[in-house]
C-alpha cells in the first residue's frame, strides 16, 4: 500500500458494486485524518478524482459530511474540505460498572453530547435497564426531530460474565446471578426499536482509544484500563484485536504473586476495588471515588500506596505482555482523574527502570487520553463505527 495512504486502512476500488465500501473508507479517513479536500481523499486511497467526487456528494447529501472554509493555495481555484458532520450520526453509549453507570449521546465526530449518571451498590438488572430506559427518554428530550431520526444504535458496555463477580449472598446473590440469563436486545427490545451492540467494557474503552486518543501515534499497544476491577485491550496494526469470542486482551487475569508465594491475577492487586476496600478499613466513605466530578484531592493518603503498588504490578505486567509482543507502547488509563493516572504512569516509568527485560524491547509507557468516559464513549462508537466506518473488529456484532 502507498505510503501516503491511511494506517490499518487498505485502498479503495473504483468499481460501482462496491460503492458502499469505498463510502466506509472515505468516512474513516476522516475519522482519522480529520478535514480534507476531495484530491488528498483520492491520492491516500488511490481511488479517481471523479469516484471521490461523486462519494463526496452522495455523503454530504446524506447529510454526513460538512463543507469547511475554501483554502486558498498557491496557484489555482482554493480547495473545499470536506469533514464528518457532528450530526450527521448519534449513538447511545452505556457504561454497567461495579458501583456506576454512566449513559451518554456520542455524535458523528466523537464528542459527548450530554450523559447521566447512576451509582448504586451493585448493578442489579432492573436499576441498570431502567436507568437506560429513563435515560435515553432524558438525554431525548433535548434532540429535535430530525436529530432523533439519526440516532444509528445503543452500544453496551458490560463485564465479561457480569454474573460472577459480586460478594453478595441470600437472595441478593440470586437476583444478581440472574445476569447470567439476561438478553441485553430482548430487555431493551421492551422500550426502544433501536439496534443493540454489546462489547467487553475493557475493550469498548480500548476502542475509544483507538478512535479518539493516541492511537496515531503508534502502530501495536497494550492498553490497561482501570475502573473497580483492571481489564484491558489490544491494538494491532492500528486495529482493536477482540479475539475468536470477543475476550481478547483480558489483562486482569495475567498472573501475579501474593506476598507468601500464592498464585494471583493481576485483577486482585490491581483494582480499585482494593482502595474501595482500604477507605472503608478507615472509616471513609468509598462513594468518594464514584462521585462525579471527580474529586479525590481529600483521600491523597490513601491514593498515594495504592499507586505505588498498582505501578509496581503494572510495571511487572507490562514486560510479561512484551514477552508475547513486542508492542511498541502500553498504554494505562482508568476511572480516576488525570492527576491519579499522570502519576501513576510516571511511577511504573520509574519501576521498569528496575525490572530485568533481557531478551525485550522496553515499550514506552503512556497515558490513555480518554479517561473516566472511556466505555461508555467506546460503548457509544460501536453503533457508529459498525454501519459507518471500515470495521475490522469481527467480534462486535448487532444482537
Amino acid at each position: 500500500m502507498d505510503g501516503n495512504k491511511v494506517k490499518g486502512l487498505s485502498s479503495g476500488v473504483n468499481q460501482r458494486g462496491v460503492r458502499n465500501y469505498n463510502e466506509r473508507l472515505l468516512l474513516s479517513m476522516f475519522m482519522h485524518h480529520g478535514p480534507m479536500p476531495g484530491s488528498d481523499l483520492a491520492r491516500m486511497a488511490g481511488l479517481s478524482p471523479q469516484t471521490v467526487s461523486v462519494i463526496l456528494r452522495k455523503l454530504e447529501r446524506d447529510g454526513l459530511l460538512a463543507r469547511g472554509a475554501p483554502q486558498r493555495g498557491k496557484v489555482g481555484k482554493p480547495s473545499i474540505p470536506m469533514d464528518l458532520a457532528p450530526e450527521g450520526v448519534f449513538a447511545f453509549g452505556l457504561k454497567i460498572g461495579r458501583r456506576s453507570a454512566e449513559l451518554l449521546l456520542l455524535n458523528f465526530k466523537g464528542d459527548v453530547i450530554k450523559q447521566v449518571h447512576l451509582s448504586y451498590p451493585y448493578p442489579m438488572p432492573d436499576t441498570v435497564f431502567g436507568f437506560l430506559e429513563d435515560g435515553i427518554d432524558q438525554l431525548m428530550e433535548e434532540m429535535s426531530a430530525a436529530q432523533q431520526t439519526r440516532i444509528c444504535g445503543i452500544g453496551v458496555a458490560s463485564p465479561f460474565e457480569l454474573w460472577k463477580w459480586h460478594d453478595l449472598s441470600g437472595p441478593a446473590a440470586e437476583d444478581f446471578s440472574s445476569w447470567k440469563d439476561i438478553h441485553f436486545a430482548e430487555e431493551v427490545a421492551k422500550f426502544s426499536t433501536l439496534p443493540i451492540f454489546v462489547c467487553n467494557d475493557s475493550t469498548a474503552a480500548c476502542r475509544a482509544e483507538h478512535l479518539y486518543g493516541m492511537d496515531k501515534n503508534y502502530r501495536d499497544y497494550a492498553y490497561f484500563y482501570i475502573g473497580s476491577f483492571i481489564g484491558g485491550g489490544v491494538v494491532l496494526n492500528h486495529t482493536v484485536f477482540e479475539g475468536n469470542q470477543g475476550n481478547a486482551g483480558a489483562l486482569g487475569s495475567l498472573r501475579s504473586t501474593g506476598p507468601l508465594g500464592e498464585s494471583r491475577q493481576l485483577i486482585d492487586v490491581a483494582s480499585l476495588h482494593l482502595l474501595e476496600g482500604r477507605l472503608v478499613e478507615v472509616g471513609q466513605d468509598p462513594k468518594k471515588l464514584w462521585e462525579m466530578p471527580q474529586d479525590w484531592s481529600s483521600l491523597g493518603r490513601y491514593v498515594d500506596p495504592w499507586v505505588g503498588e498498582t505501578a509496581q504490578e503494572l510495571a511487572k505486567a507490562a514486560l510479561s505482555i512484551c514477552s508475547v509482543i513486542d508492542f511498541e507502547a502500553i498504554l494505562i488509563d482508568g476511572a480516576f482523574p488525570d492527576t491519579v493516572r499522570t502519576e501513576l504512569v510516571e511511577r511504573v516509568r520509574r519501576y521498569l527502570l528496575t525490572q530485568d527485560t533481557r531478551g525485550l524491547l522496553t515499550p514506552h509507557i503512556e497515558e490513555g487520553a480518554i479517561g473516566f468516559n472511556a466505555r461508555a464513549i467506546g460503548a457509544a462508537s460501536g453503533p457508529i463505527f459498525s454501519q459507518y466506518f471500515l470495521n475490522t473488529n469481527a467480534g462486535l456484532s448487532a444482537v
